[in-house]
């Protein structure tokens, strides 16, 4: 069992490493000019380059020497460079750090053939430097050099997932910075908004548990019967509607129409009770329809057979036999939604006015709050990980079939 465990500890810290690799590609590499994107068009240069500081998106990706900068703008490109050629930058303000000039060109400059970009150092006051040769200047880009080429956007990434202090506590994990909306540490807003989201997923996550296992037992006790069949078609049905439709039904009828519960809120009981129905009734459905078709796959195993031989009652067979016998799909299955006890539905929690965890990543995807969305995803990708690597533990206490590797 030791010997397992280790192993499946090693395989779910690789697997957690395989997501953070994925993570940063997605959010640091793919997902562009943050600064930009938060600050619009009509940002200035000072705006903007204080912001990349901040969020450390000038950064080289991995490794290097060079920082991105907005000191001086450059001109229009691409352009030619004549033989003494004195270029003349517009400062748009004081540089923080010294200054190079990044060139791309076809051509000869300073002694070089195309084919290789050149770093000029200028000064951080001065506005005018001469180039030597003939060229056409197809990219330039005014950089900070920096002394640790270590310094990256991805070892920032690193100390953003654990962080060593000399003071208590020595170790931080997931510390993920503040929140580019609204400047509040991201910590924070997930230990805010998780209480909401479970308030609101335990019930639903219980309830479709409940009611998929006790609605494919009456479906397998009454097979190939009107009531197995009705069963079979209200799940199918059920499964066919639209999340969305079934939301807005239930708000409209319950909440306006026969005005039973609040659709807005979160500030007392009566606020969950409707969006807890809705996200029971359309998760029991496919629960229904998984749950009857595992049964019925039991159903004519022989150890059924032996139990209604030996005169078992109905209900004996399919609690202390069939379902003993399924449990381990049912873990499985269970388990994998686990996760989403913590990030909350999306479209429950932004149509009820739930301030979970679901509707902080709504809105900072609307806003570009790419230090909470990172945090989310990594958020439930170990605790996806986590609830797996726990069911392979359950498995051998449920069904004592299972045996352990060593």
């Amino acid at each position: 069992m030791f010997k397992f465990f280790i192993k499946r500890l090693l395989f779910s810290v690789a697997i957690i490493f395989g997501v953070m690799l994925l993570t940063f590609a997605l959010f640091n590499v793919a997902a562009g000019d943050p600064a930009a994107a938060l600050l619009g068009k009509n940002a200035t240069p000072e705006e903007l380059e204080n912001l990349r500081i901040k969020l450390g998106s000038d950064l080289p990706a991995v490794f290097g020497y060079y920082r991105k900068s907005e000191v001086f703008s450059l001109p229009r490109l691409p352009f030619e460079l004549k033989k003494d050629a004195v270029l003349t930058l517009k400062k748009n303000f004081e540089a923080k750090m010294p200054l190079f000039v990044k060139i791309s060109f076809r051509g000869e400059v300073n002694g070089q053939r195309d084919g290789k970009n050149i770093y000029l150092p200028i000064s951080d006051r001065a506005e005018v430097f001469t180039l030597q040769g003939d060229a056409l200047v197809t990219d330039m880009e005014i950089l900070y050099r920096q002394r640790n080429p270590f310094y990256s956007q991805f070892s920032k990434f690193l100390t953003e997932i654990v962080r060593i202090d000399d003071k208590a506590p020595y170790l931080h994990f997931f510390d993920m910075g503040e929140s580019l909306l609204t400047n509040e540490k991201v910590t924070d807003i997930i230990k805010r908004s998780i209480v909401p989201s479970l308030l609101l997923m335990i019930p639903v996550y219980l309830g479709e548990l409940f009611f998929g296992i006790l609605l494919a037992l009456a479906a397998i006790a009454c097979k190939d019967t009107w009531v197995d069949k009705t069963l079979l078609f209200i799940s199918i049905a059920g499964m066919s509607i639209s999340y969305l439709v079934l939301i807005i039904f239930f708000q409209w009828f319950f909440g306006f129409y026969c005005d039973l519960f609040p659709v807005w809120g979160s500030s007392s009981v009566r606020h969950y009770i409707l969006p807890v129905i809705c996200g029971i009734v359309y998760g029991v459905g496919g629960n229904v329809r998984f749950y009857r078709a595992l049964f019925a796959n039991e159903y004519y195993k022989e150890y059924i057979r032996t139990a209604r031989a030996k005169g078992c009652s109905s209900p004996k067979i399919y609690t202390k036999h069939l379902l003993k016998n399924a449990a381990i799909p049912i873990i499985a299955q269970s388990s994998s939604t686990l996760p989403f006890l913590f990030t909350g539905s999306l479209l429950l929690e932004s149509f009820f006015g739930i301030p979970g965890l679901g509707s902080a990543g709504v809105d900072a995807l609307n806003n570009s709050d790419l230090q909470l969305l990172k945090a989310l995803v990594l958020f439930s990708a170990v605790l996806f990980i986590f609830f797996n690597f726990a069911a392979d533990f359950v498995y051998a206490l449920v069904d004592p079939r299972v045996k352990v590797e060593e």
